[in-house]
């Protein structure tokens, strides 16, 4: 009976190896090549988007004495830090509860809690939009007070959409912790609340910084849902941008768009860095309490 001939064992090495190295690189040009040619043509002194006119950095001179620039920033850095400390505080209870407590309706609450993942942010957008109206309607016939769109809004439906992602990230965390643990400080006679101030928060730490860091991200990156509630004077940095992408794409796009870059870049750096404190913290702990027994 014929038998086909085995395959070298070296061949099976080599080109899984070939495959592996030429997808990594691939993948990495996908990722990385954007961003290098970003960095590159924003310090350009031609006009002409992609083409290289000599080293410059006229664009980001520009920018820093751009007034409505600087206004848009510090409105983007607002409502980013007021809408992240929010997010955080309502995603990390609706985590808890989803975790550890059984009440009626609960299947009811999480399938809610996570719709503003799933709908598109076109959908989000009008639906805040809807809400809005109709609200300040009703308020404006009550009391007369004659409200409308501006940063408050804005805020409102950045925490509206950010603490469904607060909320995964935290209770991920919470699943994958020992429950053994907060029932020990409870047959110590802790209360609930040093409970979860001593035991619960120390554990679940990263996951709210975490997640806090993922709605600041999203925070500052939104343009669907804010050009629908924002109002006069409350322009974010991404929505300026917008505005200025659709006059056409200039080098003073490409030097915004490093900054955004940069000031994400800086976040990550800060979250790597927390990480690593907060495990070497840890692994100093668990040596002093093995050398104190």
């Amino acid at each position: 009976m014929w038998r086909k001939e085995p395959v070298s064992r070296s061949h099976q090495r080599r080109l899984p190896v070939w495959a592996l190295r030429t997808n990594g690189v691939v993948v990495l040009l996908f990722l990385y090549a954007p961003i290098i040619l970003l960095v590159v043509f924003s310090f350009s002194a031609s006009r002409i988007p992609g083409q290289w006119g000599g080293f410059t950095t006229e664009w980001y001179s520009t920018l820093f004495d751009d007034s409505r620039l600087q206004r848009t920033i510090w409105v983007s850095v607002r409502v980013a830090l007021v809408s992240t400390l929010i997010a955080t505080v309502l995603g990390t209870m609706a985590a808890l509860a989803l975790e550890r407590f059984t009440f009626r309706g609960r299947r009811v609450f999480d399938a809610l809690l996570y719709l503003p993942i799933i709908i598109p942010d076109v959908t989000m957008a009008v639906m805040m939009l809807m809400f809005f109206s109709q609200s300040f309607n009703v308020v404006d016939a009550v009391f007369g007070l004659g409200l409308s769109k501006g940063f408050g809004t804005i805020v409102v439906s950045h925490v509206a959409f950010n603490i469904a992602f607060v909320s995964v990230v935290v209770r991920a965390r919470i699943a994958g912790m020992n429950a053994t643990l907060e029932q020990a400080a409870s047959d110590l006679y802790a209360s609930r609340w040093q409970a979860f101030r001593y035991v619960t928060l120390p554990l679940i730490a990263p996951g709210v910084f975490g997640g806090a860091l993922l709605a600041l991200t999203l925070s500052l990156d939104d343009v669907v849902v804010t050009q629908f509630v924002a109002g006069p004077g409350s322009t974010t940095l991404p929505v300026y941008v917008f505005s200025l992408i659709r006059k056409g794409v200039t080098p003073t796009i490409n030097s915004v768009s490093v900054i955004m870059l940069v000031a994400s870049l800086i976040l990550v750096a800060g979250s790597v860095a927390l990480q690593r404190a907060n495990a070497s913290r840890g692994r100093q702990q668990l040596q002093t309490s093995g050398g104190t027994s």
